[in-house]
């Protein structure tokens, strides 16, 4: 099993925080500082270059994963990491929890934790996360496909070209 990291701004409800539940369960430790990040871990970051994919498995193993915990209105205040973190986007998926469902990339920590994990091949992992959540079983089957599809490819440039089967291929020549 991977270890799981939660650095957590407080920023949400804490009767609604996924974070604080997955800590609560143990499925996760809450890091007190941003200086308490493990070395080598992998961070999920909603801007970095690259997409979570089966080549990180190795370093999730390693070292572990690491959800920042932060209100989707203050994301772009996104909190700087050690520098020897690698830093991976989750490709598009859809939200399940009940404040979001359905609206793409709009992730509690505890479905990007899951998704990551399962992305990865940590699948019992990421289902044991979800079972937490009386919503979770329903993250799984919103994205069964598409997390199927990310799981089988192994470099972050194969899953970032498999989720434009999922939403809209950005315009390629600049023409509206």
């Amino acid at each position: 099993m991977s270890k799981v990291y939660v650095y957590d701004e407080r920023d949400c409800d804490p009767k609604k925080c996924t974070s604080r539940k997955m800590v609560r369960f143990q499925l996760a430790k809450e890091l007190p500082n941003l200086k308490a990040v493990p070395y080598g871990v992998l961070v999920l970051d909603p801007f970095a270059q690259k997409a979570v994919s089966r080549e990180d498995a190795d370093r999730v193993r390693a070292h572990g994963l690491l959800v920042m915990d932060l209100s989707w209105e203050n994301v772009e205040r996104f909190p700087k990491v050690r520098k020897d973190a690698a830093h991976r986007a989750l490709p598009y998926l859809l939200a399940a929890n009940p404040v979001n469902w359905g609206k793409p990339m709009r992730l509690t920590s505890a479905e990007a934790v899951a998704a990551a994990l399962y992305i990865v091949g940590e699948k019992e992992q990421a289902h044991l996360v979800l079972s937490k959540f009386n919503w979770g079983e329903q993250f799984m089957i919103l994205n069964r496909e598409p997390l199927e599809r990310y799981s089988a490819a192994l470099t972050s440039q194969e899953v970032v070209g498999i989720q434009w089967d999922y939403c809209e291929r950005p315009d390629q020549d600049g023409e509206g």
